[in-house]
C-alpha cells in the first residue's frame, strides 16, 4: 500500500466555505473542533448542536490521530541519531541530568525533614511552656 494513498488532496478548483472552514479545522486539530463547537453552542446553540453531531457522525470527535500525532514527537528525543560521537554526548549529559535531579530531589526531601523538624520542636517546646506555666498556676493557687 502505498503513503500516497494517506495523504491529503489538493485541488486546483475552488472550495466553498464549509469545505475551506471543514480543512482549516482539520488542520488545528481536534482542540479547535471542540472550541468551534462550544462557541456555537453559546452564541448560537444551534450552530454548535450541528457541529456536534457532525463531529460524531463524520468520527471526528472519537478518532484518535491527536494522541499518535503527541507519541510520536514526544519520544523522538529518545531515538539514536546515528551519530555515535552524539549519541555518547547527549547520553552523558541526560546522565549527569538524572544525577542533578536526583541531588536537587534529595535536598528538597531533607530541606522539607529539617522545616518539619523545626516546626515539631516549636510546638514541643509551646506545649512544655504552656505545661510549666499551668505548673506554676497550681503552686501560686495552692
Amino acid at each position: 500500500m502505498s503513503t500516497l494513498a494517506q495523504a491529503p488532496i489538493y485541488s486546483d478548483e475552488p472550495q466553498g466555505w464549509f469545505a475551506r472552514s471543514e480543512a482549516w479545522l482539520d488542520n488545528k486539530g481536534k482542540g479547535a473542533w471542540i472550541a468551534a463547537m462550544v462557541l456555537g453552542f453559546i452564541f448560537v446553540w444551534p450552530v454548535g448542536l450541528a457541529l456536534l453531531f457532525y463531529m460524531i457522525w463524520s468520527k471526528r470527535m472519537f478518532s484518535r490521530s491527536c494522541r499518535t500525532n503527541s507519541a510520536r514527537h514526544g519520544f523522538s528525543a529518545m531515538r539514536p541519531s546515528g551519530n555515535t560521537a552524539f549519541d555518547a554526548y547527549k547520553a552523558d549529559t541526560l546522565r549527569r541530568l538524572e544525577d542533578e535531579q536526583n541531588s536537587f530531589e534529595d535536598f528538597l526531601q531533607r530541606l522539607r525533614d529539617a522545616k518539619d523538624k523545626a516546626e515539631f520542636d516549636q510546638f514541643m517546646d509551646d506545649r512544655a511552656g504552656k505545661a510549666d506555666a499551668a505548673k506554676a498556676d497550681e503552686k501560686e493557687d495552692a
